[in-house]
């Protein structure tokens, strides 16, 4: 009974706060840098991709934990999150993150929509910034497969089972397959265009949204598919300009990694005036910067790259005007470790040095999302299974290989990288 009480209470308090206008206004992008209101934003963000099921009420809810989450990383500066909006399809594919939110083409789980609600409430409640991705490439989320399979195409390969190959042939449909993109259009339409049941607000006038995101890691897949890879970029940020005049769109690229490592691909779907600032994601140990063996000793060569990496998009978004933002790299924990309490010293290296990068502010780097924010979480197995906590890996990942945990001593990091923005 006290629970529910609490419950109502708080459900009364951000619709009460949720009225009122924030005064700092909209994110906006202009001259190379994101702005609030007329002041400059510079950020350290965390991906936190499982949070509308976290701040849901049924299977994987907890608001308490999403509370907690929250106002902790408030308190260490983090004020820009990172969010899937849903998964799709089918539940109990091992690998993909649950409960779905598209159950089926146009069928939607209430219960996730009531907590991407209840979590878009009490981020505005705190003057918190979300970037909505409303797509994946990857299986965890059923993405590009789920599409292509309610197209038609056939069963999506399961790359844990399948193999890598077979995965990739078969998302390389998406971009050709016109019926998988009309029901992904459907999607855009139905949740760009929603009102928030706690708040009453409509996305669209909802000032704690700072960007939708046409997908995680879109890609053309195959060097064939490169145009109409671009043209599909094109016409979905068009259709949420078309429906949200107020807020920025991102795509949610890797960079060139993402675009067959082809530079110019990633420079011409980024030149669109739709496209308000340029993404790309870091994976030192995917790429093969460094290894499992080599996580402390090739630190400084991860950093190098690292910086090489960020400075070669920088200077095709400085041509546009555009802001660009990190919005994905993770490392591991010390000896390939994944046990909470194990020390993360060359992360934290790491971390620091892409930080401080940010902080000189120059040429349009704006901030970073680090993957991924495990916070309070206890993982229970190596790899995710029912009923464990959420951390910041997804299921076909092992549970710590990249999150940061509240008591890990990178939160230090986070925490004096942000109190240097806001001073």
């Amino acid at each position: 009974m006290k629970h529910t009480l609490y419950i109502l209470f708080l459900s009364f308090l951000i619709v009460s706060c949720g009225q009122e206008q924030r005064e700092s206004g909209f994110v906006t992008a202009k001259d190379g840098q994101f702005f609030i209101g007329q002041t400059p934003y510079y950020y350290v963000g965390v991906n936190f991709w499982y949070g509308a099921i976290l701040a849901s009420t049924g299977e994987g809810g907890d608001r308490e934990r999403l509370a907690k989450e929250l106002d902790f990383l408030q308190s260490i500066g983090v004020n820009n999150l990172r969010i899937l909006v849903g998964a799709d399809g089918e539940r109990g594919v091992f690998t993909k993150a649950e409960p779905t939110l598209q159950v089926a083409p146009n069928v939607y789980n209430d219960t996730i929509l009531d907590g991407l609600d209840f979590l878009m409430a009490e981020l505005g409640r705190r003057e918190m910034y979300a970037v909505l991705y409303l797509n994946n490439s990857w299986e965890w989320s059923g993405g590009y497969g789920q599409y292509l399979e309610w197209a038609g195409a056939g069963k999506a390969p399961i790359p844990n089972i399948d193999g890598w190959d077979k995965y990739l042939k078969f998302a390389a449909q998406f971009v050709q397959n016109d019926s998988a993109k009309r029901i992904f259009a459907d999607y855009v339409d139905f949740i760009v265009t929603r009102t928030n049941r706690y708040t009453n607000i409509p996305y669209t006038e909802d000032k704690a949204l700072m960007s939708w995101q046409i997908g995680n890691e879109p890609r053309a897949f195959a060097e064939e598919n490169k145009d109409v890879f671009a043209e599909y970029i094109l016409d979905v940020a068009k259709q949420i300009k078309n429906l949200d005049k107020n807020h920025l769109v991102s795509v949610g690229s890797e960079g060139k990694h993402g675009c067959e490592e082809d530079i110019a691909l990633w420079a011409k779907i980024h030149s669109y005036p739709e496209i308000d600032y340029g993404t790309f994601h870091i994976w030192s140990l995917n790429w093969g910067w460094i290894d499992s063996t080599t996580i402390e000793q090739n630190v400084q060569l991860a950093c190098e790259n690292t910086k090489e990496y960020i400075n070669e998009h920088l200077d095709i978004l400085k041509q546009y005007g555009k802001p660009s933002v990190l919005e994905e790299f993770g490392y591991p924990r010390d000896n390939f470790s994944f046990a909470l309490g194990t020390p993360t010293t060359a992360r934290d290296i790491y971390y620091r040095y892409v930080f401080n990068l940010i902080s000189e502010k120059k040429n349009g780097f704006a901030g970073c999302n680090l993957w991924a924010w495990g916070g309070f979480a206890k993982p229970a197995h190596v790899f995710w299974q029912k009923g464990d906590d959420y951390a910041g890996d997804p299921a076909q990942e092992q549970q710590g290989l990249n999150s940061v945990f509240a008591d890990d001593s990178t939160v230090e990091i986070i925490k004096e990288a942000n109190f240097k923005f806001s001073n």
